[in-house]
């Protein structure tokens, strides 16, 4: 893509009231971006909308200047280092900055994501999930809030983590979070889709839980979440998109566990601190002959029997879960 399309790429994503949907119809109809902003004055002026205006090109060229200065670049969907995970979404992000190690993005990643209140126990095990995830080979995806998002960061750091964030790349959300901030610019790497300078909204936070499970190329774990939390919303986007969702079980007592627990009536894969479990699945996510397709092409699951087993003085049947086991 060459700068000048570049340019218009990114004046049509920011213009107002085009989001990803109509700008994947925009460019589906008229081919490229700047054939597009020529025609979405008329398009708006049919449509009863009198005040149209685009983004000035002083303005787009201000924020790609600006994003260099603080060392990040745009990734744009039509070119081919876009992250594999957001182009196959319906429809992908139109243009993503990155900060810090962008070849990070591309990673074969998991998303964890829970509560922001944490328990001190539910942080642990995320820390613990995301540490052996990360010696297995896999990144980490998650939102850097407070919490779980937090500490499943801080185990990747040494092996790769990125972090989506609601606001633009320049902006600290939660504040308290600036040392996480300062250490995924210079270990990992942050993505956003906001423009520079934006501070995070309500609305915002829908479209960054989209990415986090967009690029997550099969699993979404969550850890601790409660009913109507944007843990849901992530994992109903990973559902959308054909992922997987695990999720930790907890407490009825607990609020912080109900979105989990409901997670798992549902049919989520119950998760646990297992470490040989997550080190022997690999890239391989489901021991089960219905997601056999899923799994890693040198793995494959012994599947789950029944056989007696004596209770007292009685034979019942007991159900033995599957046994990975690798094959050639």
């Amino acid at each position: 893509m060459h700068s000048r399309e570049r340019l218009a790429w990114l004046r049509l994503a920011r213009t107002e009231n085009i989001g990803p949907v109509t700008f994947a119809s925009l460019i589906a109809r008229f081919g490229t971006a700047e054939a597009a902003l020529q025609a979405v004055p008329g398009l708006a002026a049919r449509g009863g909308k009198r005040e149209f205006v685009l983004p000035p090109e002083s303005e787009i060229a201000a924020e790609f200047a600006a994003l260099e200065k603080i060392g990040g670049r745009f990734l744009f969907s039509g070119e081919p280092d876009f992250p594999p995970g957001l182009a196959a979404l319906d429809p992908p992000p139109p243009v993503i900055a990155v900060l810090g190690h962008a070849h990070l993005i591309g990673k074969e990643m998991v998303a964890i994501v829970g509560a922001r209140n944490a328990s001190a126990l539910g942080r642990r095990l995320a820390w613990m999930l995301s540490r052996e995830l990360g010696e297995a080979g896999l990144g980490i995806a998650s939102g850097m809030a407070r919490g779980i998002d937090a500490g499943a960061h801080e185990a990747a750091l040494e092996t790769g983590t990125v972090a989506v964030v609601a606001g633009g790349l320049d902006i600290v959300y939660p504040p308290e979070n600036q040392a996480l901030y300062d250490a995924l610019r210079e270990r990992g790497a942050l993505v956003s889709e906001m423009r520079l300078g934006e501070a995070p909204q309500a609305r915002h936070f829908p479209r960054r839980n989209r990415l986090i499970s967009g690029l997550s190329r099969g699993v979404v774990v969550v850890v601790e979440a409660a009913e109507r939390s944007g843990s849901l919303i992530t994992a109903q986007f990973a559902l959308e998109q054909g992922r997987e969702i695990f999720a930790v079980p907890g407490s009825p007592l607990d609020s912080r566990a109900h979105g989990c627990n409901r997670l798992l009536r549902e049919g989520a894969t119950l998760t646990e601190a297992q470490p040989m479990y997550w080190r022997r699945c690999g890239r391989s996510w489901a021991p089960d002959s219905r997601n056999r397709k899923m799994l890693h092409p040198r793995l494959r699951p012994a599947i789950g029997r029944r056989k007696p087993a004596r209770f007292g003085h009685r034979w019942k049947k007991r159900w033995v879960p599957p046994r990975w086991r690798w094959t050639s």
